[in-house]
């Protein structure tokens, strides 16, 4: 967001004022964004995979729905990342609460170690898992303890039945499918690209992530793009936040170093909520005699109003801000501009210009000698007379 004169006023409950945030998901990005998007944040969208078009999700969710108020006999999860894709499916609609409950009612049958791995991640324990991870043996077990009238729900991915469906069917048993999505490659692999060399040069605050697959998509593009070591650091340094939408979609970034943010329930609102708490909460920020100053990826606010400052000026604040209260040399000032320059009069020009942009009450001291510091409200901090500081020159 381009700004320029004085501050902009920002409409009660904008704490997102000033946040760059990067929605990586295809399915109900706009929901996402647009939430974001209503608390201040500025969001851009970059879909790292994208959903193969023979998927039929409104089938799938009406189907989740149907399992929910009238829970089956018993359920058969064929795979891993199936199950993994079904649960993403309905994290996206809100449904995990109460699918977990219908889940934990009925019998649960697993197609070998990953099947049932899946359903251990999100609490629930197989009570049958066919080890040579075939719908055959699933088959012949079910047949021979009988399924005269059951009802059974059998969860497939991609390709969809493998014959399972007209076995358990023959022998009686009232069958339901879920077919999962498949995913296919980014909608715009420009736009993915430049997002995560965006995303390691420190243009975001915060990357969201609603699938697992999506995860693992955006952490390969990292790698392939040799950004990984560069965004990893500014994770470590609290300047990059990741959000997953469930444990589920959080699981692969946790593998790669990351500590993600993940709400205490798997739904897309409780993401949403646990991205605003963290990201604009009342105790961020440093305060100072103007308010609450927040440095963000691409701007600064003060109480959650814009600050019209250029890229070089939220540099100087980066800078300031990191040491609230101490006196930062003309030299570190210049180290932390863009640019290699050595020339000491570019650092008093830029702070000079951030003083113009936050007008009269700009909370930066000159510190004679030595260099600037940003006033805080704290009387430890203060500049005294026993404060060992030299004396303040003017503006």
């Amino acid at each position: 967001m381009n700004h320029s004169g004085s501050r902009t006023s920002t409409p009660s409950g904008m704490v997102l004022t000033g946040t760059r945030i990067l929605v990586t998901a295809q399915r109900r990005a706009s929901d996402l964004a647009l939430a974001l998007a209503r608390r201040g944040a500025e969001v851009d969208v970059a879909a790292t995979l994208g959903v193969q078009a023979h998927f039929d999700e409104e089938t799938l969710l009406a189907r989740t729905r149907d399992l929910i108020a009238s829970p089956p006999d018993l359920v058969v999860i064929t795979t891993g990342i199936g199950f993994r894709g079904w649960w993403e499916t309905a994290e996206a609609a809100d449904l995990t609460e109460d699918l977990l409950a219908a889940l934990a009612q009925v019998r649960l049958v697993a197609r070998g170690p990953k099947a049932r791995g899946a359903l251990q991640t999100v609490g629930l324990i197989a009570d049958w898992v066919a080890e040579s991870e075939t719908s055959a043996e699933i088959g012949e077990f079910l047949r021979a303890e009988g399924v005269q009238g059951a009802r059974i729900v059998i969860q497939h991915h991609g390709a969809g039945d493998d014959g399972l469906e007209d076995v358990l069917a023959e022998g009686g048993a009232h069958v339901t499918s879920l077919v999962i999505y498949r995913w296919g490659p980014p909608p715009d692999p420009a736009a993915v690209e430049r997002a995560v060399r965006d995303t390691a040069s420190g243009a975001y605050d915060a990357v969201a992530f609603t699938s697992a697959p999506g995860a693992s998509a955006w952490l390969s593009a990292v790698r392939d793009l040799d950004a990984q070591d560069a965004t990893i650091a500014l994770h470590r340094e609290g300047r990059l936040s990741l959000a997953a939408v469930g444990p589920v979609t959080a699981e692969p970034l946790q593998r790669a170093g990351f500590i993600p943010l993940v709400p205490d329930r798997g739904r897309l609102g409780a993401l949403v909520r646990a991205m605003i708490v963290h990201l604009g909460h009342e105790g961020s920020g440093v305060l100072t005699p103007a308010g609450r100053i927040r440095v963000h990826a691409t701007a600064v606010t003060i109480d959650h109003e814009l600050v019209p400052l250029s890229p070089t000026g939220v540099c100087v604040m980066r800078r300031l801000s990191a040491e609230p209260g101490a006196v930062v040399s003309r030299g570190e000032i210049l180290t932390a501009l863009p640019g290699d320059s050595v020339d000491p009069h570019n650092a008093e020009v830029a702070i000079a210009r951030v003083r113009e942009a936050m007008g009269p009450g700009a909370p930066i001291r000159t510190v004679v000698k030595r260099g600037y510091r940003l006033d805080v409200l704290d009387a430890g901090l203060d500049a005294g007379p026993d404060s060992g500081l030299d004396a303040e020159a003017p503006r």
